[in-house]
C-alpha cells in the first residue's frame, strides 16, 4: 500500500528543461570552460549542478570545478528556474492525492534556494509537501540518502513509498533502497529508458500518474 508519494521536480512537476539548460549554458560561459552541447547538459538535468559538471567535464580537477561553482554561484543566484511554469494539470493532481490521504514530498538535484525560490513563483504547492530534500543539504541523485532522509522525517518505510521522476537518476536512487520507481514520460529521459533503469511502469505525465497511484495495490 503507497502512503508516500515522493516528487522529483525538474521534468517531472514543473517543464524547466530549457531555463536550466540555458542556466547551465551560461555558467560553463561565465567560467570558461569548454562549450558542450544543449544535449548534453539536458541529458543530466537531476543531478546536482557539481556532480552535472563534473560529467560534462570529466578530466577537469574536481576541486577547481567545485571553486568555480561557487565563485559563479555567489555572482549568480541559483535560481534559474523560478518561473519555469508546472505541467498542465499539476496542482489538481497532488492537491487530489493529498486529499486522499496521501502523504507528499520532493527530492530534488536543485539547491535548497532554487527550490524555495520555485515554491515561492508556486505557492499553492508548498502546504502539500511533508518533507523536501535537495541536492546541496545531502547527497546528489543517484545517491539515495535524500530518499533516506525524507522516509525518517515522515515515518514511512521504503517499501510504503513510490518515486516518481522523469530521469534515470530518480529510478537509481529509488532503486537502490529497493522503492519503486513510476517514469513519467514529459522530462528528459526516455521511457525505454526509465523501465530498463528498473522503473515499475511509465505514465505520460502527474495526471497519468495521479490515476496509477490511485489504481496501484
Amino acid at each position: 500500500m503507497i502512503q508516500l508519494v515522493i516528487f522529483d521536480w525538474d521534468g517531472t512537476l514543473a517543464d524547466s528543461a530549457g531555463p536550466i539548460v540555458r542556466a547551465m549554458q551560461a555558467a560553463i560561459l561565465a567560467m570558461e570552460l569548454p562549450p558542450r552541447e544543449d544535449a548534453a547538459i539536458r541529458d543530466l538535468i537531476g543531478l546536482s549542478w557539481q556532480d552535472a559538471l563534473v560529467r560534462l567535464y570529466p578530466d577537469i580537477d574536481h576541486a577547481d570545478a567545485l571553486r568555480r561553482i561557487a565563485e559563479y554561484r555567489r555572482r549568480v543566484p541559483p535560481l534559474e528556474a523560478q518561473t519555469s511554469p508546472l505541467f498542465k494539470g499539476v496542482t489538481t493532481a497532488l492537491s487530489g492525492l493529498q486529499r486522499d490521504g496521501y502523504r507528499l514530498a520532493v527530492a530534488t538535484g536543485k539547491p535548497r534556494a532554487g527550490l524555495n525560490q520555485a515554491l515561492r513563483t508556486h505557492d499553492v504547492l508548498r502546504p502539500l509537501f511533508m518533507a523536501t530534500r535537495c541536492a546541496d543539504e545531502t547527497a546528489s541523485k543517484p545517491d539515495p540518502r535524500m530518499l533516506k532522509e525524507i522516509l525518517r522525517a515522515t515515518g514511512c518505510g521504503a517499501s510504503e513509498a513510490l518515486m516518481v521522476g522523469d530521469s534515470e537518476y530518480d529510478v537509481e536512487m529509488a532503486r537502490a533502497i529497493d522503492m519503486r520507481v513510476l517514469g513519467v514520460g514529459c522530462g528528459v529521459h526516455e521511457p525505454g529508458r526509465l523501465l530498463r533503469a528498473g522503473a515499475v511502469a511509465v505514465v505520460d505525465d502527474i495526471v497519468a500518474a495521479a490515476l496509477w497511484i490511485r489504481a496501484a495495490v
